[in-house]
């Protein structure tokens, strides 16, 4: 299966995305395409080992406005707008129905689109992620003092120093940053602002599909106790624990994370 995606800008919703599809049609009538959603300011690009470690299925991304190959928001966007424009692209792209992995930002994406399109969420994994930006435990204050500073992601020079500090923060493990690109800053501040004005705390009890939530021990910018808080808060959810990973530990820990992934998207095909 060819390792290489294919990618795309598509409009959609009054945005243009960068899309990219890995071993496109895979697994087709066994398995549902597999949608990763990004962590704030990260290129689809960041997530290629996660997508190139499951040649048995479809894997999806795109980048948010303003982030990788996307251009900029007209306007600021919120996270249900943005739940509403990843159906309108499934919409576009042929597919019903998709497994999700929300990272970081990008599980508080899963959290709003499991919740908005049900009938559309498979299964759903939430890494390194949180219930919102005012109801989560913070994290390391010097690190966020950074996060909330765009000049520190949108210019080369401090990017890829400032991801392996936040990152990697925690983390024992290596992870390759050599294909970040900078966001630009007004996608970096929107992305910012969509997270701090939003929370799931209302709608965690109302999801029914099955969620596996994976967190890392020494993860220094969204702490374990928002991966306990989730996991207490959705019925039947499930939890694993990562240790030494950091906030990537999807990446230094990439054979661990892809082996727990694997297993719990082929539940139902095992049942079956």
């Amino acid at each position: 299966m060819n390792s290489t995606p294919k990618q795309s800008k598509i409009g959609v919703a009054g945005r243009r995305l960068n899309i990219a599809r890995w071993h496109e049609g895979a697994g087709r009538g066994q398995f549902r395409p597999l949608l990763m959603l990004n962590g704030i300011g990260m290129n689809l690009e960041l997530l290629a080992p996660v997508a190139r470690a499951l040649p048995e299925r479809e894997v999806i991304c795109f980048d948010m406005p303003g982030i990788g190959g996307s251009p900029d928001p007209v306007l600021p966007y919120t996270i249900p707008s943005m739940a509403l424009t990843t159906a309108s692209l499934l919409d576009l792209l042929g597919i019903e129905q998709v497994d999700i992995l929300g990272i970081s930002w990008g599980g508080a994406l899963t959290q709003q689109f499991a919740f908005q399109h049900r009938a559309r969420t498979g299964r759903i994994v939430l890494a390194a992620t949180a219930s919102g930006g005012a109801t989560m435990v913070p994290g390391n204050s010097s690190m966020l003092a950074h996060l909330s500073d765009p000049r520190e992601y949108t210019v080369e020079r401090t990017l890829r120093r400032n991801l392996a500090s936040i990152y990697n923060g925690g983390g024992s493990g290596k992870v390759s940053l050599n294909a970040a690109k900078a966001p630009s800053p007004l996608g970096f501040s929107y992305q910012m602002m969509a997270f701090a004005t939003w929370s799931s705390v209302p709608f965690l009890p109302l999801l029914s599909m099955p969620v596996m939530i994976m967190a890392d021990e020494e993860d220094q910018l969204v702490p374990a106790s928002n991966a306990h808080f989730l996991h207490n808060a959705i019925p039947h959810s499930r939890i694993e624990m990562f240790h030494g990973g950091g906030h990537l530990f999807m990446l230094s820990q990439r054979d661990r994370f892809i082996e727990k992934l694997r297993a719990f998207l082929d539940e139902d095909i095992h049942r079956g």
